[in-house]
């Protein structure tokens, strides 16, 4: 535990950078979490074959074929980079990230899947945040939008109320026809 290389902090920016969006769902790559456990990719995978009871697919899944093209063509990568990629790598979803954790006993894989699991809280909550702003900003537009409407009524029984007016001082106004009659003086 005194060790340098025990004491883990991997800046957020950077795990955040390793979170993509794949079947509407935020996961994580395999090589990915391995190089921030501190172990080689096959031997992460070789512990998930081993406990496979433990990741049902919603806590890992492994991409398609076409995922993974779409994955690869989205990245500029080296043939060196491209060595490490010749099998289609497994998603683990924030769940699976959990569980990791009881497969790779090390104590780096433990504090950097605590650190993992933080920063996936810390963005559900700022997901909540930002639910709760864009609701907020519906019902601001939706008021505008009744008000708008209301205030289209005013204008609309204004200009109504003038027209009526406007009748009646036209019938004020216009010569009277038809037969006069005379009243009769005592």
């Amino acid at each position: 535990m005194n060790n340098q290389t025990d004491n883990v902090a991997i800046p957020e920016e950077v795990v955040m950078s390793k979170i993509y969006i794949i079947r509407n769902v935020k996961v994580m790559l395999d090589r990915d979490l391995a190089t921030l456990y501190g172990v080689e990719t096959k031997y992460l995978k070789r512990q998930v074959k081993r406990n496979l009871i433990r990741f049902p697919e919603d806590f890992m899944f492994e991409l398609t074929e076409n995922e993974f093209k779409d994955w690869r063509s989205q990245f500029v990568t080296s043939n060196e980079d491209k060595m490490g990629l010749r099998y289609a790598p497994y998603a683990f979803t924030e769940d699976g990230v959990a569980q990791l954790s009881t497969v790779l006993n090390s104590e780096r894989a433990i504090r950097v899947n605590i650190q993992i699991i933080r920063l996936f809280s810390k963005m559900r909550k700022l997901m909540l945040t930002q639910k709760d702003i864009l609701i907020k900003l519906k019902e601001l537009e939706q008021n505008d939008i009744e008000h708008d409407k209301k205030i289209e009524l005013i204008f609309e029984y204004l200009n109504q109320f003038e027209q009526a007016k406007q009748q009646e001082s036209e019938q004020k106004e216009r010569t009277r026809i038809g037969f006069k009659t005379k009243t009769k003086q005592p």
